[in-house]
């Protein structure tokens, strides 16, 4: 009786943990650049005495799904896809140098690249000032060109892409950083597509089949927990009668 309430627990508690990662991908299924996230478990026995045959189930992040999204073309001289593995930098709102795919791009009031979502863009000697008033074009190296009534295209600065080694860690900000927490260096070969951008990575298909799939287990194990209660009630009367 025991095993079977710490079992029905456990695994409704996983069930409950999954549903909010599908729920959040889903919600971000037309997000631009956006990573599915990854969710597994791992089984963890309880401490104690007399407990070494309890196993809880916890959830652990394997971290995204890394397969491109689908690249489609806008016609704005300011959206950009990026390409391969690489990254485009931005500055989070904490001050620090993060990652992310998103490349709809703007020019604030004073000039300054930024995200549509508000978040400084970096290049390769940190934020890039745009002319006001003037036409910008981005190369696929991501060099930065404005344009100014009739004079000719000058650079004003290049994006910083990197191409992380190894699988970049996901923030409560929504951006990636590095595993260990630092700058990565720019990648000279990295390229970018203008006019384009990349959708997310996301399948609401797939990830609408796996709600429903969650739902059903969590239904299963709450029914566990229901047969486990009559169970004991069913026994303590009997030993009553006794």
């Amino acid at each position: 009786m025991d095993r079977m309430i710490y079992l029905s627990m456990s695994g409704a508690k996983a069930t409950l943990q999954r549903q909010d990662v599908l729920a959040h991908n889903l919600a971000n299924a037309s997000t631009s650049g956006f990573r599915a996230e990854l969710q597994a478990f791992r089984a963890v026995p309880v401490q104690g005495s007399g407990a070494s045959t309890r196993v809880y189930a916890l959830e652990s992040t394997p971290g995204y799904d890394a397969t491109p999204g689908p690249v489609s073309a806008t016609g704005r001289n300011l959206d950009v896809a990026v390409q391969g593995k690489s990254w485009l930098a931005v500055q989070g709102l904490d001050g620090t140098e993060a990652y992310t795919r998103g490349g709809s791009l703007d020019v604030s009031a004073d000039g300054t690249l930024t995200t549509r979502s508000g978040l400084t863009v970096l290049g390769d000697g940190g934020p890039i000032q745009v002319p006001v008033n003037s036409e910008v074009s981005i190369a696929g190296d991501g060099t930065i060109s404005a344009r100014t009534g009739n004079q000719p295209p000058q650079a004003v600065g290049r994006l910083k892409l990197v191409t992380p080694e190894v699988a970049l860690i996901r923030g409560e900000d929504g951006l990636f950083r590095g595993a260990d927490g630092g700058d990565l260096p720019a990648d000279a070969v990295a390229r970018v597509q203008d006019g384009a951008l990349e959708g997310s990575n996301v399948s609401p298909v797939e990830t609408m089949v796996a709600m429903i799939s969650a739902a059903r287990q969590f239904e299963a194990q709450m029914k566990l927990m229901q047969t486990a209660k009559d169970n004991e009630s069913a026994a303590a009367q009997l030993l009553s009668l006794r």
